[in-house]
């Protein structure tokens, strides 16, 4: 089928993909959420792979006197002049991280109800911010946060099991922060967009206990260190609930979402004469069979013009997930993207992209790939077999052999995965 599009296949999808990222940069959507300096102190605190950015953001906006602490991941630092940025691991926390975070908590020691704190916080924080559980070692929540991630959870659950294993999460740093107001500015990247989600709520109340998270460790069957599998037995890792006094100073705004940055690509597309319809942004489930889905879909509106008359394109956010059983590089986006291909088998005139709004799928330094109504055929040609990628979770091999990898370098924000499938009249 030959290109019906007025803008090749291929550069409509990174254009989208990249005014999608650009609709969530916080120097666009921070300003306008910023209050009134306090009569007292104004302290900046936050974790996650945009709140380097969000920092310097604030900085640019902020008329009074300045200090605070934030914790990115390595290679999302910004020049802040008067918030010390540092540096941690993500997706597996490391001792950067845990002596950060230490820090961060001694920065709201002593302040009184004149004072005013503001926590940038968006997804990574669950990594960045490390403060082990009582009786609990880096080494525990090292092997706590691989056992999650390897399990095929979702980000609801791993994060409810990550609250109730730590010191600082689940509304723990806003308890510390009374009496001083609170404002927490939030980029969301999980599906829903509930606070308690971002980054693990930090700074809001936590409605869930240590029973639900220690359903969700038999659920899937997920072995836990001796002392980790007590502190949840035993209730005492407890999060901060609901109406504690401790978080009565406590307000929260949402900056941005998955929802805006899908809105950003679908303006893209029409302004390409396409039309796009945004099928959700909080899709879920594994990633090889909600490709599967949208696979069938796509092939349906290729085919029969149903629901959907061509030219179009899908649009979806949300986060899936990879149960692990191989040892490739993968990544949640690029497997999504060669089942897709899989499940499509050779259909005509459908492209698609999956990338990681932050930049990186699974640990690699790649957003995510591209696939064409070539993609398998080539990749026979070279002598691979793409059901083989597939089942050893190398989906970053099979798309890095085609030249077809996404690489944006750090986004310096984060509103969870992006998909886009593209289907040609």
């Amino acid at each position: 089928m030959p290109n019906t599009l007025p803008t090749p296949p291929r550069a409509l999808l990174r254009q989208m993909f990249d005014a999608a990222v650009a609709a969530a940069q916080p120097a666009l959507c921070l300003p306008a959420h910023l209050p009134a300096p306090p009569k007292g102190r104004t302290m900046v605190i936050g974790a996650g792979k945009a709140s380097a950015a969000m920092a310097l953001a604030l900085e640019a906006h902020w008329p009074g006197p300045l200090e605070g602490l934030v914790i990115t991941r390595y290679g999302y630092q910004q020049p802040c002049q008067r918030i010390e940025i540092v540096q941690a691991a993500h997706p597996v926390p490391d001792a950067a991280g845990l002596q950060a975070t230490r820090r961060l908590l001694q920065t709201v020691q002593g302040l009184t109800a004149d004072d005013l704190v503001i926590a940038l916080i968006s997804g990574g924080g669950s990594s960045l911010l490390v403060a082990p559980g009582a009786g609990l070692t880096l080494v525990d929540k090292q092997n706590v946060n691989k056992s999650l991630l390897a399990s095929g959870a979702n980000i609801s659950e791993m994060n409810c099991v990550r609250r109730h294993l730590s010191g600082i999460k689940g509304g723990r740093l806003g308890a510390a922060c009374y009496p001083a107001q609170l404002l927490t500015l939030l980029i969301s990247d999980v599906p829903g967009d509930s606070p308690m989600d971002i980054a693990s709520g930090p700074t809001v109340a936590d409605s869930t206990t240590c029973a639900d998270a220690l359903e969700i460790v038999n659920r899937y069957q997920i072995t836990l260190p001796a002392a980790t599998r007590q502190l949840l037995e035993s209730g005492a890792g407890e999060t901060v609930k609901p109406g504690d006094v401790r978080l009565q100073n406590s307000t929260l705004r949402m900056i941005t979402a998955p929802q805006i940055a899908l809105e950003a690509a679908a303006k893209v597309a029409q302004a390409a004469g396409i039309t796009p319809y945004i099928l959700g942004d909080s899709l879920e489930g594994e990633a090889r069979d909600v490709a599967k889905v949208l696979g069938g879909m796509a092939r349906q509106v290729a085919l029969r013009g149903q629901p959907f008359q061509t030219p179009c394109v899908l649009l979806s956010g949300g986060e899936t997930t990879v149960t692990l059983k191989g040892q490739g590089r993968g990544g949640r986006n690029v497997e999504f993207l060669l089942a897709l291909g899989l499940a499509l088998v050779g259909t005509k005139g459908i492209y698609a992209l999956a990338g990681d709004t932050d930049g990186v799928d699974g640990v690699e330094e790649i957003a995510g790939a591209l696939l064409t109504p070539d993609s398998l055929n080539l990749a026979w040609g070279l002598g691979m077999n793409p059901r083989h990628f597939l089942d050893h979770n190398d989906a970053h091999s099979f798309f890095q052999a085609l030249g077809d990898s996404v690489v944006s370098g750090p986004t310096l924000t984060n509103v969870n995965d992006f998909r886009a499938i593209l289907i040609e009249a």
